[in-house]
């Protein structure tokens, strides 16, 4: 991964005195660079100034490749607010000193692609506060005998403004006092101040001395403040009280030292007797409220001892005064600066945070609620949604997301300092998402294969993030990915055809069946309504298919529309097809085979011999044979199987029982007498035709 700034001419920040924000700006594209841009505003700009636009200064591949959108992340849109269509900046508030020191991320998304960038925005402070003294009048005493070189300790005077802008001289408008005024830094940061004795002094030629204190500080044109200082010269015993460790003395302390632990013997003596001997031990006006509250010196001892429990990752130096006076008439003093370093040690576990991200479009986690149908789970905060961090470690992620797609972002950070603050993190549970290094502490979570949420609806993962310490603190972070519905499944009847019988002569409006389909879709995606598709049907007159049977789009019951007449119309087939409640609808098919049930309905007719008036004539030959075929009775029955199976019965005949002979099955006639020579009249025969349903017709 490359990476390469733009940068605007800026003076060194300690030098121009400048405070500075470092705003991160996140854009992911896969396998692309990482870019930092820099921008320059000045404290008190006025609301709504612009402060850069981004897509103005982002190098991209080719000059179609321009980010479709841009958006903050982690961060308080009052103070800079940002246009998501270009990424232009703009001042949110008017007093940017807020924003010094802090981090920032941004997310750019375009054609399905993403970019990172680090981009710092330094804010120039403005002179607009002068220095201020704590009083107006500073009195101060000096003994006589003080030796040349004596440090006396000053209040220091307060400037709101930072860098070059802030104090930075303080001096005596007097050009020929034995005084001189120093201005320093302490090893903490602090600025300190001392009025220090150039020449020795009288206290029974001069007893006072009232000076001009002038403080001054760097701006353009410089600001001033003056107060009244007041020396007052005592007169003095012969010797002062010495620190064996000298003016300065360091000592390192670990942070995990128990409280009580023995800092420092100071021990300074004094070798006058009686009360201009005896020294007594005391913090002086300089050491910071915060050191007297954690470290303890012994007032007769000038032991130094721990007085409460120390942190590194709060504060790693303190600096300590330490005065130690005679108590004779007149007192001396001497001090001793003591500077303590806390040494770090390995006792803060690393800190995750998780911000779930979405593509412009996606679902939005509200909270990635479990209330809601798409969102819940452990830690689930208030509503939450792209770019803002949640305790509650949620995805969700919709289905048929493409591999490579951005789920989440993933800082961590340890408080500790060197090995003990190198964190690595990992991430477990599935092979479909894996953590990628975006820049120092943070990891993209990306998917690494494709999502179906009918086999798979929610992830959990694991997320550990390790010190490098010895032996490593180690977190646990739980991190739940839901997968969101999409309208991929098309709905599935349960049967590809459906055989559904009913008998002829049936009711109008009669039930005919169910269909049902399935579709594995949740909410709308799932929800199928039926319909018929039109047909023509044949032998019907050009009559569409829904003319005779109607289907509820809700429910899928089938119902006829009108009276079936299997003589008519035996048999039907309907085409199905039910859609889902998507956008696009997606379609299954089935097809309803209708057979119409057989009723017998209808009475055998003769068709052979014709009938005249319910009669038919056979001839007859004078001498035919015993056994003559006389005729072959034809029947014919609209109706179907029993109902038109047909059976032949002789009731009477006027030559006698047993002269004809009708078969039952075929309706052959013959003759079973033989005749008279001379019959006078033609033999007649009844016969019944009757079919095999219940009742018989």
């Amino acid at each position: 991964m490359s990476h390469w700034r733009l940068r605007f001419p800026t003076d060194t920040l300690h030098r121009a005195g400048l405070g500075s924000l470092l705003l991160l700006l996140l854009l992911l594209v896969s396998g692309s660079c990482t870019e930092t841009v820099n921008f320059l505003t000045y404290e008190e700009e006025a609301l709504g100034t612009s402060i850069g636009v981004l897509s103005d200064h982002i190098l991209f591949n080719s000059q179609r490749e321009v980010p479709g959108q841009f958006r903050l992340i982690k961060f308080n849109s009052s103070l800079i607010q940002m246009q998501e269509g270009d990424g232009q900046l703009t001042v949110g508030d008017v007093d940017l000193e807020r924003l010094c020191g802090k981090a920032f991320d941004v997310v750019s998304f375009w054609q399905e692609r993403f970019r990172l960038v680090h981009v710092e925005v330094e804010v120039r402070d403005v002179n607009d506060h002068a220095p201020r003294f704590p009083r107006a009048q500073i009195p101060v005493e000096v003994s006589e005998g003080a030796a040349v070189g004596t440090r006396i300790p000053l209040e220091v005077p307060v400037d709101d403004d930072v860098g070059a802008n802030g104090l930075q001289s303080m001096r005596l408008a007097e050009p020929h006092s034995p005084f001189r005024v120093e201005l320093q830094t302490r090893a903490d940061g602090a600025q300190c101040a001392d009025l220090v004795l150039l020449q020795e002094l009288d206290r029974e030629s001069q007893a006072a001395y009232n000076l001009e204190l002038v403080a001054q500080d760097g701006g353009h044109p410089p600001r001033s403040a003056t107060a009244a200082l007041s020396v007052r010269v005592l007169d003095a015993n012969d010797h002062s009280p010495a620190f064996p460790q000298g003016a300065v003395a360091e000592v390192e302390l670990a942070e995990d030292a128990p409280v009580g632990s023995l800092l420092l013997d100071l021990d300074a003596a004094d070798p006058d007797e009686g009360p201009n001997g005896d020294v007594v031990f005391a913090f002086g006006s300089r050491t910071p409220p915060e050191a007297r509250r954690l470290f303890r010196l012994d007032p007769r001892s000038g032991r130094l001892t721990l007085a409460g429990p120390v942190d590194y990752e709060r504060q790693d130096t303190y600096e300590l005064d330490v005065r130690a006076q005679d108590r004779g008439p007149g007192p001396r003093a001497a001090t001793c600066k003591v500077i303590v370093r806390i040494r770090d040690v390995s006792d803060n576990a690393p800190d995750i945070a998780i911000t779930p991200l979405a593509a412009p479009g996606a679902p939005v986690a509200s909270p990635f609620a479990a209330a809601t149908a798409a969102l819940g789970g452990a830690d689930a905060t208030s509503s939450t949604g792209p770019g803002t961090p949640e305790a509650g470690a949620i995805s969700l992620v919709p289905e048929g997301t493409a591999r490579e797609s951005l789920v989440a972002l993933v800082s961590t950070s340890d408080r500790d300092s060197g090995a003990n603050g190198q964190v690595r993190c990992a991430l477990y549970g599935h092979e479909h998402f894996r953590l990628q290094p975006a820049y120092a502490g943070s990891y993209l979570v990306v998917t690494a294969g494709s999502l179906d949420r009918e086999r798979i609806a929610e992830y959990n993962l694991t997320l550990v993030a390790e010190e490098r310490g010895a032996p490593p603190l180690r977190t646990v972070r739980p991190y739940l990915v839901r997968v969101s519905d999409e309208n991929d499944n098309e709905p599935l009847f349960t049967r590809p055809v459906y055989e559904v019988s009913v008998r002829e002569n049936n009711p109008p409006g009669a039930y005919l069946a169910t269909v049902a389909a399935r579709d594995l879709d949740l909410g709308r995606n799932g929800q199928v309504t039926y319909r018929l598709l039109e047909a023509e049907v044949g032998h019907a007159g050009g009559a569409v298919s829904t003319t005779y049977v109607s289907l509820d789009p809700v429910t899928g019951e089938l119902h006829a529309r009108w009276c079936f007449d299997r003589e008519e119309l035996a048999e039907l087939r309907l085409g199905l097809e039910a859609l889902d409640g998507g956008s696009p609808p997606l379609r299954g098919r089935a097809v309803v085979r209708l057979h119409v049930e057989d009723q017998n309905d209808h009475a055998p007719r003769l068709v052979t011999p014709p009938l005249v008036s319910d009669s038919a004539q056979a001839p007859l030959p004078r001498d035919a044979p015993l056994g003559h075929l006389l005729t072959r009775l034809q029947a014919r029955d609209a109706d179907q199987d029993l109902n038109a199976e047909l059976t032949y019965i002789q009731l009477q005949s006027d030559c006698g029982p047993g002269a004809l002979a009708l078969h039952p099955a075929t309706g052959e006639l013959s003759l079973q007498c033989r005749l008279s020579p001379q019959p006078a009249d033609p033999l007649t025969a009844a016969v019944v035709v009757r079919d095999g349903g219940r009742p018989a017709r």
